[in-house]
C-alpha cells in the first residue's frame, strides 16, 4: 500500500473521495489526450492501407516519420530561419506592444486617438497589406518580420491596455491619497495588475508569430536553401512529395506546441505565488 493510499484512509470519506477524484482528473489530463492522439493515428494509417491511398496523396505516419528522419537536415535549418523571424517579432509586438499600452494608460486621449489604427491592423489581412509592404521595404527578411509584427502585435496591445485599465478603482485612490505619483502608481499598481493580461496575451500572441512567419514566407514567395519552412511545404507540393510536406506541417505545429508550453511555464511562474488564476483551488 503506498504512502498516498495510507493517507486516503486516514480522511474521512467524502475527503477521501475528493482525493481520488483529484487524481484520477490529474491522470486524465494527460492521459485522455494522449489516447485520442493514438487513435486517430492509428486511424489514419488503417485508411491509408484499407484503401490502398497512394503516398502522394496521404502517407501513412510511418513514411511521415521517416522523411522527417531523413530530411532532418534540410527541415530543421528551414525550422531556424521561421523561428528567427517568430522570436523577433514576438519581441517587438512585446516592446511596442506594452510600449503603447502603458501609453495609452497615461493619457486617454491617446488612446482614442491610436488605438482604432491597431484594429485597422489587426482586422486587415495580411496578404492584403504584404503587396504595399513588398513596395516601401527591400530588404527580404525585414519584410517578414514587420509582417510576422503585424500578426502578433494586437493581442499584447490588447490584453495589456485591458490589464492597465482594470485596476481597482478603491486601490487607484488609496494610491492617490498617498500621494503617489503617476509613475509610482504605474510601478507599484498597474503593471502588476496587467501582469496577467500580458501574459495572456502573450501566450496568444507566441502561436500568431509563428502562424505570422509561415504566412509571411508563403505571401513572400522566399525560396533557397536559407528559407524558412513555408517554403519546403511549396516546394513539396509543386514536387507531389507528400511525405515531406506532412513532416513539414508536423514540425510546424509541434513547434507552436511547444512555444506554447514554455509561454504557459512562464506564465505559471510568475504568477504562482501571489495570483488566483495560478493558485491551488480549494474545493
Amino acid at each position: 500500500m503506498t504512502a498516498i493510499d495510507e493517507r486516503t484512509l486516514k480522511l474521512d470519506p467524502e475527503e477521501a473521495r475528493r482525493v481520488r477524484q483529484e487524481r484520477f482528473e490529474r491522470i486524465g489530463r494527460w492521459l485522455l489526450p494522449l489516447a485520442i492522439m493514438i487513435l486517430a493515428i492509428w486511424l489514419w494509417d488503417r485508411i491509408c492501407v484499407w484503401n490502398e491511398v497512394p503516398q502522394y496523396i496521404l502517407p501513412r505516419p510511418g513514411v511521415v516519420m521517416q522523411t522527417l528522419y531523413n530530411d532532418a537536415g534540410l527541415l530543421f535549418s528551414s525550422l531556424l530561419v521561421t523561428l528567427r523571424i517568430t522570436f523577433l517579432s514576438l519581441a517587438l509586438a512585446v516592446i511596442g506592444g506594452v510600449g503603447l499600452s502603458v501609453l495609452f494608460a497615461q493619457s486617454k486621449w491617446v488612446e482614442m486617438s491610436f488605438f482604432p489604427f491597431a484594429i485597422v491592423l489587426q482586422v486587415t489581412p495580411i496578404v492584403a497589406i504584404f503587396p504595399l509592404i513588398n513596395i516601401y521595404v527591400n530588404n527580404q527578411t525585414t519584410k517578414l518580420l514587420l509582417c510576422a509584427w503585424i500578426v502578433a502585435f494586437f493581442p499584447i496591445l490588447s490584453n495589456t491596455t485591458l490589464g492597465l485599465n482594470s485596476v481597482d478603482r478603491n486601490l487607484r485612490d488609496l494610491f492617490k491619497l498617498n500621494g503617489a505619483t503617476r509613475w509610482q502608481q504605474l510601478r507599484y499598481l498597474r503593471l502588476p495588475a496587467a501582469m496577467p493580461y500580458f501574459l495572456g496575451g502573450l501566450k496568444i500572441a507566441g502561436g500568431l508569430s509563428l502562424i505570422g512567419a509561415v504566412v509571411a514566407e508563403f505571401v513572400a514567395g522566399t525560396t533557397g536553401q536559407s528559407s524558412g519552412l513555408a517554403s519546403r511545404i511549396i516546394e513539396a507540393g509543386y514536387r507531389l512529395n507528400a511525405p515531406r510536406l506532412f513532416a513539414a506541417l508536423l514540425l510546424i505545429s509541434l513547434t507552436g506546441i511547444l512555444i506554447f508550453l514554455v509561454l504557459s511555464l512562464i506564465s505559471h511562474l510568475i504568477l504562482r505565488r501571489w495570483h488566483e488564476s495560478a493558485l491551488k483551488q480549494e474545493r
